[in-house]
């Protein structure tokens, strides 16, 4: 199973979001169903692992807490834009319910994550760019600000590759209190 923890987004704001994902050409914006908040990608596993992963996940006590999207920005890898994402305002309870989640994984067995945890939500991957567009996507949406939403659970997801995109499926969900 190929496996990630995230925040699931109500769909109020997945609309809100989708507003967005226009006049870049030659963007993938993401569809709206696959509009999420990693909290940590976690890869290929096999069945036993998931299980582990899954009893871990179950362990974690964490208060709710609201959380809200802010600011547009972008991803460059080797000076190519690769993605365009939604920001979120700075969340210390954010932070501290992905170092739990971070925990928990180790404590299941998973490598400790080498990226820095940058709180965001993809909304397009970008092949080759057109850096005008990009540039006035950017300008044209950084006063970008949602309405906030509670957080009240996190889930694990697994995903499939397929021709038109990867597909996720959420396997469990973890309530805060």
């Amino acid at each position: 199973m190929r496996l990630f923890v995230a925040l699931d987004l109500p769909w109020p704001l997945r609309e809100r979001l989708m507003q967005l994902s226009t006049g870049i050409p030659g963007c993938r914006w993401m569809p709206a169903e696959n509009l999420h908040l990693t909290l940590r990608f976690i890869g290929e596993v096999p069945n036993w692992r998931a299980e582990e992963i899954d009893l871990a996940l179950h362990a974690i006590k964490a208060r709710n807490f609201p959380l809200t999207l802010s600011g547009v920005g972008l991803f460059e890898k080797g000076g190519r834009v690769t993605s365009l994402w939604a920001g979120i305002e700075r969340c210390p309870q954010l932070d501290h319910l992905q170092s739990k989640v971070e925990t928990a994984l180790q404590r299941a067995g998973l490598e400790p994550e080498r990226r820095r945890f940058t709180p965001h939500v993809t909304l397009a991957r970008l092949d080759q760019p057109a850096n005008e567009k990009v540039t006035r996507f950017l300008q044209g949406h950084s006063l970008f600000r949602a309405e906030p939403f509670e957080v009240e659970w996190f889930t694990l997801f697994s995903s499939q590759l397929g021709k038109e995109g990867s597909v996720y499926t959420p396997e469990n969900d973890y309530s805060l209190s």
